[in-house]
Parts: C-alpha cells; structure tokens; sequence
C-alpha cells in the first residue's frame, strides 16, 4: 500500500486498471466542463475590462499575462502537491484558488482598484492552469497506443463550459449591472462558480487517485529494489518529452498573443460585444471541439505528424487574420476557429509526447514544469501583444505569430531521430 487514503493496492489486475480509467475519465469529464466555462471570462473579457479601468489600448494585454503568469506559479504548484499528494489534492486546490480570483476581480471592477484587479487576475490565473493540468489525470492510466485519445477525451469536455462562457457575456453582463457590477465583470461571476464547482467534483469522486495507482502499479512491476541496496535515482525525461514541450510552448504564444487582441481589434471597428463572444465562443470551440478527432489521429497517424499540422495551420490563421478585412466577422471567425484548431493539434500531440518521454517517477514533476513553460509564454504572448499591435497592426501581429509557427518544422524534423517509434 501507499502511504495514503488514495493508493490502492499494488495487486490491482488489468481489469480493474481499465474499470479505474474509466471512472477517472467520467470525473475528468465532468470537472473540464464546469472549468471550460471558468476559463471562458478572462480571454473573453479580461483585455476589455483592462482597457476600460486603464483607459489605454496599449495594456489591454497586461490582464492576459497577469492570469498566465499566475497560471505558471500554478501549474508548478500542482505538479509538486501532484508528486507527492496525487492529481485530487492538487487539481482541487488549484480550482478553489481560480474561483478565490474570480471574485477578487468582481471586487476590484465595483470599488475601482486597478492594483487588486491586477493580484485578482494572477490569482485567478490558477483555475486556468488547473483546467489545463487536468488533462494528465486521463493519461495516468491509459495504455500508451491510447494516451492521445485519452487527452482527447479530458479537452473535449472543455467544449461545453467554454463555448458557452463567451456566447454568455450579454445576459451575465445584464445581470452584473442589476447587481450593481460594471457589466464586463459579469462573466467572472459565472467563473467562480464554475471553478468552485469543479474543484469539489475533484475532491470528492476522484477516488481511487489516477496517479498514485499508476505509481503503485510502476512499483509492483519493477518490484522491491535489493534489501539495504541504494534506491534506483529518478530517470531524465526522455527526448519526446522536450519535443513535446517545444510544441506546446510555441502554440500557446502563437494563439494567446492574437486571442488576446482580437476583442480589442473587432470593437475599434464597431462590432459589438455579442460580436466579440461569439468569436471567442467559436475560436474556444475550435481549441477543443475536434479533440476526439485529433487524439485518435495523434495515437494513429503519429506524434510529430500531427505537431507538423499544428504549425501549418498556426501559419494558415496568422495570414487569414492578417488579410481579413476589418469589417468581416465571418473571415475573423475563420482565422480565430484555425487558431484554435491549430492550437488543439499542438497540445494533444505535445502532451502525448510529454508523457511518452516521463515515467511515474518524474511525470507530475515535469509536467508541471511544462505547464510552467506554457503558461510563461503565454504570458510573454499576452503582454508583447498589445505592444507589438500599437507599434504595428492587427494584420502585423498576426503574421508575426504565423511566421513564429514555421519554428515548430525545422525542431521536429530534427527530434524524430531520436525518439523511438511509439513517439514520432
């Protein structure tokens, strides 16, 4: 036994493996829908509220890098309690501390204080993080030809909360306003519920820990090192995890950095807010949505195969929204909904790599430390958004983002050499 509630015998068969993934699957599901719709109201709204409590274009990134960077202390967090603890203490806290923010932001939006808006935005940051981490809970225990459509399965479910969150900013702004909320606070309210929501899902049915059995189950098969012997040190990641690191990295800095100023974009040439959400709406949609499509081709059609695509079709949004014309919300549709998709492909196939270069020893750890990755560079994209689109344009920004994702090729080609079959 492990030292813990959680940890279930190591004598646990096949069977009875498949029947815990199963149940760690329907939990995960449950908990990244109620965490899709928490996430939905900082990329949705959070630039414009900045914008208004700021009164300039030119930080309305700054809430975007504020929840990332706290998505990075975050992810950290949870991967270390993860180790130790296992994916429900972690994945519960970190949910709570996302809906803690949430309502800091509320606050900050009613009483007018930039400084605790900003503390708000990191800590909200958390939830995002957490929803993001959730994922690894459904691979703890898939069999690696099914790690894909494991991840597939935990970022589907984000579809439901998170295409909803956006298409909900009108009638949760009107009830913020007879609440006396300013109306662009309005979708925090519905994210701090859903995060609330989530983390008690978490904390009560994900039993037995998807992580600590998986653990148990490593140590049962490799069996008790030699009597008074030293203990075996943890193993390196392997290639395939800093592969899949890369791709990730490179993702999430392509998609943040034009995500974040497109509602800033669209509502100075005069579409409105219902406008903003359904973009946001459908641009989230695509992040998630083809997902049960996209691990079984990641599983199938291979690793580095499908990270390729996620490049291309980065390259493809960048010069979509580049070109669109201004007024034209069915070609910025387009070239958010590619963004996303491209977006999907990178992380599925990025975090399949990850965890096909980890062993249990070292997978809570270096996932997290990834994560840690993911969300600085978003938090960079966040930040040099702004700027980069006041120094230059729409258009200028989203072909630099397209250009950053032709890096993703030449480090591909590269790694397939080194890792083995399973991985490329």
């Amino acid at each position: 036994m492990v030292g813990s509630q959680d940890a279930p015998s190591t004598a646990v068969g096949e069977q009875e493996r498949a029947r815990v993934q199963k149940r760690t699957l329907i939990v995960v599901v449950i908990a990244q829908v109620l965490g899709g719709a928490g996430l939905a109201a900082g990329i949705t709204v959070g630039a414009l509220l900045a914008e208004d409590m700021l009164g300039t274009e030119s930080l309305a990134g700054l809430p975007t890098a504020l929840f990332t960077l706290g998505s990075a202390l975050a992810a950290f967090l949870v991967g270390r309690s993860t180790q130790r603890w296992g994916r429900r203490t972690g994945l519960g806290i970190g949910f709570g501390a996302g809906a803690l923010g949430a309502a800091g932001v509320i606050v900050a939006s009613v009483t007018h204080q930039v400084p605790l808006l900003f503390v708000s935005l990191f800590v909200y940051g958390a939830g995002t993080a957490t929803n993001l981490q959730t994922r690894y809970a459904g691979t703890d225990l898939a069999p690696e030809a099914k790690r894909g459509t494991a991840v597939s399965v935990a970022m589907v479910s984000t579809t439901l909360g998170a295409v909803a969150g956006p298409n909900l900013v009108e009638p949760l702004g009107t009830l913020a306003a007879g609440l006396g909320i300013p109306a662009l606070a309005g979708p925090f309210l519905l994210a701090g519920a859903a995060y609330l929501a989530a983390g008690a899902v978490l904390l009560a049915l994900l039993r037995p820990d998807p992580y600590l059995l998986a653990r148990a189950l490593t140590a049962a098969e490799t069996g008790p090192g030699e009597p008074g012997g030293e203990v075996p040190p943890v193993p390196k990641p392997a290639v395939a995890a800093y592969v899949g690191a890369t791709v990730m990295v490179l993702a999430q800095i392509i998609m943040v950095a034009i995500m974040t100023m497109t509602p800033v974009h669209m509502r100075a040439h005069d579409h409105d807010l219902g406008a903003v959400g359904l973009v946001i709406g459908l641009h989230v949609g695509a992040m998630y949505l083809p997902s049960l499509v996209t691990g079984v081709l990641v599983d199938k059609v291979g690793r580095t195969r499908m990270a390729i695509a996620s490049g291309m079709t980065l390259l493809a949004s960048g010069v979509v929204a580049a070109l669109a014309p201004e007024e034209s919300l069915a070609w910025l549709i387009l070239a958010l909904m590619l963004l996303g998709l491209g977006w999907n492909f990178g992380v599925i196939a990025g975090t399949a790599l990850v965890v096909d270069g980890t062993v249990p020893q070292n997978r809570p750890r270096t996932q997290g430390s990834v994560d840690v990755l993911i969300a600085l560079a978003g938090a960079g994209g966040g930040a040099m958004s702004g700027m980069v689109m006041s120094g230059t344009s729409y258009a200028g920004l989203s072909l630099l983002g397209g250009a950053m994702a032709l890096l993703l090729i030449p480090v591909l080609l590269w790694a397939r050499g080194a890792m083995p079959r399973s991985s490329r």
